[in-house]
């Protein structure tokens, strides 16, 4: 009798496991883990970007007359970035994903404005560290969009799994939701540095002493 108990115990637990597999419940769990180790590559590469800047800002602080505008704007998107708490719960909370895609846009776009002005300092174009920052930042920048492309790619088949039959089901009944992504709207106007308009022009070189 207890054989059988027992017996029948197994079989219901082995069809239970076999029904959550075919219901994608295994398919769930890989990916989420797929998307939370895209999700630190990211972190990774903002990390990365955020350690350069102060290097960046006191090489720039050391040309005479820099458009101070610029360089304030540079250090306030840091500040404001580095202060937002990321948590893995962030990951599932849109309205958190979306302030800390914005504040590291502002980031994004300040570094921009930073790198165009700088190229009307004939000075920080011959600054050999300055020029390793910059071929540093590029790098940086490159592998930031690599790793929101891969963070982008996982969360869309999370979300394609999480909201087609009969998966959706799993997800409902697991409280799987839908993940929030990167989104595309400003990429373009974030990616592209902007006009650059001096109030006042870099200084000119001193005339030669007249022997």
């Amino acid at each position: 009798m207890i054989a059988t108990r027992r017996l029948a115990t197994w079989l219901a637990a082995l069809a239970t496991a076999l029904a959550l597999s075919g219901c994608g419940y295994n398919q769930f769990q890989t990916l989420d883990e797929q998307v939370k180790a895209a999700w630190s590559e990211v972190l990774n590469q903002y990390q990365r970007r955020a350690d350069l800047i102060p290097n960046i800002v006191a090489t720039v602080k050391g040309e005479a007359n820099f458009e101070q505008e610029t360089l304030t704007k540079v250090i306030e998107a840091r500040a404001k970035a580095t202060s937002i708490q990321v948590t893995p719960e962030t990951l599932n909370n849109p309205e958190a994903f979306k302030k800390f895609q914005q504040v590291q846009g502002e980031i994004g776009s300040a570094l921009s404005r930073l790198m165009a002005v700088s190229e009307a300092y004939p000075n920080l174009k011959a600054n050999a560290a300055f020029q390793d920052l910059r071929v540093q930042l590029e790098g940086t920048e490159n592998r930031i969009t690599v790793a929101r492309n891969r963070y982008i790619k996982t969360v869309a088949d999370y979300n394609v799994l999480a909201r087609q039959f009969p998966t959706n089901l799993t997800a409902m009944l697991f409280s799987y939701q839908v993940k929030p992504s990167f989104t595309v709207a400003n990429e373009a106007q974030i990616s592209t540095p902007p006009p650059v308009s001096f109030d006042k022009q870099a200084p000119a070189p001193a005339p030669a002493a007249s022997k």
